[in-house]
Order: C-alpha cells, then structure tokens, then sequence
C-alpha cells in the first residue's frame, strides 16, 4: 500500500516536472515559429500579408486643413504690427486612397521601385465650409491630385528581414541635394511600416518628402489600439531644436539672419527644396518653436495633444496601425522697396498660412483580423506556455512535499 502511493506521488512529481520543462521548451520554440512566420509574411513581395496592404492601404487616411486667416492686413502693411490670425477648418480631404503605380521587383538587390500617386477628394461632411470660401489660398485638391510621389526603391527584405521597407533611393539618390553632410542622407522607411521586432529603445528613422528631409520618433508609451498593443513613438521637441540645443541639427540651419545665428528653434527652411520659394516647415502653432519665431504673430495656441505627430506601432510586425502628421507650411515676408504692400515693413515675418492633420487609424475589420491572426495566436501562446510552466512547478513540487512526508511518516 506505502509503495503504491509512494509510487503514484513520484509518478505525479515526474509529469509536474515534464510539464514544467514542455512549457519552458516552448517558450523558445514558440518564440522561433512566431519569428519565422512574421519573417515570411512582413516580405514584400507578391503573396504576402504586408505586400497587400503595402501596394494598397486599407486604412482610411483623412488630411486636414486649418487656414489661418489674417485679421489685421491693413494694420501689419501700414505700421508693421503684430499679424492677428484666425484658424479656419478643419478642411477634410480624403487621401493616399490610391495603389502604388509601376510596382518593380529587383532580385539582383532584393529591391521594389514604386510610385506614390496622389490624389484626395474633398470631405465636406467633415468639414467648415466649402472648397470656395473666400480666404482659401488655392485650392487643396487641385494642388495635390494628379501629382506623384518618387520613385521611391526600398528594401522588400527577402535577404535580410531588417531592411524590410527600408528606403534605399529617393528619385534615384540616395541623399536629397538640399542640405550639409548627414543631414542630406535618406534615413529609415516611409513611416507606413519598419522592420519587425520593434523594441521600445529604438530610434526610429523615416522620411518625409512634405519636409524634404528624413526625420526620427522615440518612445513614449504603452497603448492599446482596438484590443491590439502597441507602441506610440513620438517626434521629440530634440528633432526641431536649435543647433544649440542639439548639435546635430547644425546642418539643418542654412542661414544666420532669420534663424538668428542659428539660435531659432521649431522652423525648417526648405526653400532648396520649393525652388527658391521662402517657404518654412514648422509644427503647428509652432509648437516647440523659440518664443522670437512666434512673437510676430498673435492668436496661435500651441498644445501637444492636438499638434504634435505621433506613431502607433504594433512591436512583433513593425506595421504602423494608427498615426498623425502634423505641420504647419509659412511664409517668410521681408521689407522690400520693390513690392508696394511690403515697403512699410520693419521687420521680418514667419507668416503662418496654413496647418494639416493627417491621420489613419486601422479599421474595425482589419483590427479584428489583426487579432484573430497575430497578437491573438501570440497570446495564445504565451498563455499555454505560462499554464504548462505554471502547473508543472506546482504538482512537482506539491507531490515532492507529500512523497517527502510520506517516506517522513513510514521512517518513523
């Protein structure tokens, strides 16, 4: 009788422990199949999850337009007063709705050359007013469709899963001509996906042909997307200091006169970039700027919550489920004895002309499969992996006590 319930709790302490080491196994096996799996499908080429949604976004992706609307003309032309804007909008426009154009695979480098076209149809069910209203400076739509976007030539990550959607050449260069040593160079993807196995501690790199420069978003928290989590990577108020602040933006500074010896924050001179036009990228309502950029103008209200840009990343695919890109276009005004409305002038102006919000965020079906097919397998996973561990230790150790007690009881 001693030797058959001894027997059963030594049988019972050998199946805890089987089961312990099962669930410690397949956590590194486990971890093995996922990678290979997201490996595959994040490939871009023809077959794959990524490249379907690569080729066409599924995601709705809305831009909008606020107009800043100048209060006081007279005032600012006559005596070089303060400008008092007004925003106006938001303007919707539907955007980025259309599939990549001449798709052409390289195998020689495990490449794909694409074009972005573009196009946008107007939202008024999402908008203040209509296309026509008499402050809009041009017409958005017009401005924007029938133009494209590259070629664009990046990395489809058949060789190497880390380059996946890595931009290789921009319009066949692999540096813009616009600006000085490093900051000429093409970094990083389009933001519409990285490589997979993001990690928090990652500096990740994108460019952006609005801002005619390649740029970079860090962590900043946890959030859960629809059931899927991910990780929000913001664009920190480091990437558009001053060179003083950060001196890896000294090459970003290509004047001394109104960056005032390159001490101005918050303002990007890309008039290499518009050919010749004076025109400067900022946040909105210059948020980050140095108080000198903005103190020509009144009535601007800079927040984080509503212009700052922001990424949504699911870490196991590198895929960009949510987003905003915000930025707002200026004008540089200067006196000038050669343009009647500018001889009054005494000093120079970031004029404020308009700012957009871009945005997309996964749909309800798309998300739901997302979960079905990724983070819900994964979870899955894990909780198998933890139940097996969890109950092996217990019974082993539970039937090791008791046959422990037991050989106690009989020794006495």
């Amino acid at each position: 009788m001693g030797c058959d319930r001894n027997c059963g709790l030594i049988t019972g302490a050998v199946i805890g422990a089987v089961l312990a080491v099962f669930g410690g196994i397949l956590m590194p096996v486990g971890d093995m199949l996922i990678q290979k799996t997201i490996k595959k499908e994040v490939v871009l080429e023809e077959g794959t999850t990524a490249f379907k949604n690569w080729v066409k976004t599924g995601t709705e992706i809305y831009r909008q337009f606020w107009i800043f609307d100048v209060q006081n003309p007279q005032e600012v032309m006559m005596n070089s007063s303060n400008i008092q804007v007004k925003q106006r909008g938001p303007y919707t426009y539907r955007v980025r709705f259309l599939a990549k154009e001449n798709i052409t695979q390289d195998p020689k480098d495990n490449t794909v050359s694409f074009l972005q076209p573009n196009g946008a149809i107007f939202e008024p069910s999402l908008s203040v007013g209509t296309e026509a209203d008499n402050f809009t400076v041009l017409n958005l739509a017009v401005a924007y469709n029938n133009t494209v976007d590259g070629v664009y030539k990046v990395f489809n990550g058949k060789d190497s899963i880390s380059k996946v959607a890595i931009i290789d050449t921009y319009k066949g260069k692999r540096n813009l001509s616009y600006w000085e040593s490093y900051c000429d160079m093409i970094n990083g993807t389009d933001a519409a996906s990285f490589p997979p196995f993001v990690e928090k501690s990652q500096v990740l790199q994108f460019f952006s042909s609005d801002i005619c420069r390649s740029i970079y978003a860090v962590f900043e928290s946890d959030v859960n997307l629809k059931g899927i989590p991910v990780y929000r990577f913001v664009l920190p108020s480091k990437a558009f200091a001053s060179p003083v602040q950060n001196p890896d933006n000294h090459c970003f500074c290509t004047e001394k006169i109104i960056s005032k010896n390159c001490t101005s924050s918050g303002v990007l001179d890309i008039s290499k970039c518009k050919e010749g036009k004076p025109v400067y990228i900022s946040l909105p309502h210059f948020l980050y700027a140095s108080p000198d950029v903005s103190e020509t103008t009144d009535g601007l209200n800079p927040n984080e919550e509503e212009h700052r840009t922001y990424l949504d990343i699911e870490p196991i695919t590198g895929f960009t489920l949510q987003f905003a890109k915000r930025l707002q276009v200026n004008i540089l005004v200067k006196p000038s004895n050669k343009i009647q409305v500018l001889k009054r002038l005494k000093r120079n102006y970031i004029v404020p002309i308009l700012w957009l919000n871009e945005t997309g965020t996964i749909g309800d079906e798309k998300a739901k499969m997302f979960r079905s097919q990724v983070t819900g397998k994964v979870n899955l996973l894990g909780l198998i992996e933890m139940i097996l561990l969890s109950v092996g230790v217990v019974m082993f150790v539970a039937f090791m006590i008791s046959y422990c007690a037991c050989r106690s009881k009989t020794t006495k």
